[in-house]
């Protein structure tokens, strides 16, 4: 399925995502983009870390997405992945309540990395980024992790909870990018837009 945000028929990108977070972010930014999710394998491979598990993701979302677009697209695609990592360990999206209050458990009381890589690519470059954002949760008890599992947020998320949602209320310190936690960095966007000659910003004060 293939969207356009905002309404326009002259993109600045292809969003290589389906996640509402990206989508937002870019928005917040003004960049026009179009979605056009790529579903690839997110098993992690053997004795993989997860930074080079992050970067392999984002670029294969972007060159999928290029590929769909059958090798001729006037704009580059953009992919990302996230990850979220506690003592070494790959925590992913939870597939079920138990993953989903594993995860919570692990993660409480903690501080944990969240690792976002992004790809773009036109065809003739691939060019990446990476951010890294330390997040210490609050303790969160049996009942709380149960609660917030029930209101059908961690489901679809890196590590089982949403910075940008109700999981909010877990964070107790973030020292990095609140954009990267929440799957897309704006700082390390703004560099891709940059290199790939995107000037995004110049419809700035034409769309006050």
């Amino acid at each position: 399925m293939t969207s356009t945000h905002p309404s326009t028929t002259d993109p600045d990108l292809v969003l290589a995502s389906a996640s509402p977070r990206r989508a937002e972010i870019l928005e917040r930014m003004g960049v026009r983009f179009q979605t056009v999710p790529q579903a690839v394998d997110e098993q992690v491979l053997p004795d993989e870390t997860p930074e080079v598990f992050v970067f392999r993701l984002a670029l294969e979302k972007a060159r999928a997405g290029w590929a769909g677009l059958g090798g001729d697209g006037h704009v580059p695609v953009l992919g990302a992945d996230t990850a979220v990592v506690v003592d070494d360990t790959l925590l992913g999206k939870p597939a079920d309540r138990d993953a989903a209050l594993g995860m919570l458990e692990q993660l409480s009381g903690r501080t944990h990395r969240v690792l976002t890589a992004i790809a773009m690519v036109d065809g003739q470059r691939e060019l990446t980024r990476l951010s890294l954002s330390m997040v210490t949760l609050r303790h969160l008890g049996t009942a709380e992790r149960e609660a917030y599992w029930r209101s059908g947020e961690p489901i679809d998320k890196a590590g089982g909870y949403a910075i940008q949602g109700r999981g909010g209320v877990f964070v107790e310190q973030l020292e990095g990018s609140y954009s990267g936690v929440m799957g897309l960095p704006m700082v390390e966007t703004h560099d891709l837009l940059t290199e790939f000659g995107i000037d995004y910003q110049s419809r700035w004060l034409a769309e006050q």
